[in-house]
């Protein structure tokens, strides 16, 4: 990952710095995660993708709201916040995960009812509402 340096590391990324993260994965890494992708889009469409501490990730408003990353053996979604799997208590039983980092097998999609538990959960924390679909 990307050193944090001083937190301006988002500030000139791009969609297509995403699209290049996720084109130098190998299969099945890389549809996994574009299906994560696709679907914390539906939840904040008018989110901006860019890169955050060296991964892919989703701001809303200029706070990052949801990220995503890929290892050796899972990919991990990265809500920004050590609050939000907390949060979700008994919806992760199954997932393995730390206080910032949801894992995942490599090869199977999180469902999108999740995500969307997820990402609502940290607009919920910024106090973004108007951002936060309906449940």
């Amino acid at each position: 990952m990307a050193d944090p340096g001083n937190g301006d590391e988002t500030l000139d990324m791009t969609v297509d710095e995403v699209d290049a993260y996720l084109a130098a994965l190998e299969e099945p890494k890389r549809s996994t995660l574009e299906a994560l992708r696709r679907s914390i889009r539906a939840v904040v469409p008018d989110a901006e993708e860019c890169i955050s501490y060296g991964v892919p990730a989703f701001r809303v408003r200029g706070k990052v709201v949801a990220g995503f990353a890929a290892f050796k053996n899972h990919l991990a979604y990265l809500p920004h916040s050590g609050a939000v799997l907390a949060d979700l208590g008994d919806r992760l039983d199954g997932y393995e995960h730390t206080s910032g980092s949801l894992h995942f097998p490599v090869d199977q999609p999180l469902p999108d009812d999740l995500v969307r538990s997820l990402v609502s959960a940290k607009l919920a924390i910024l106090g973004d509402s108007s951002s936060s679909p309906p449940s």
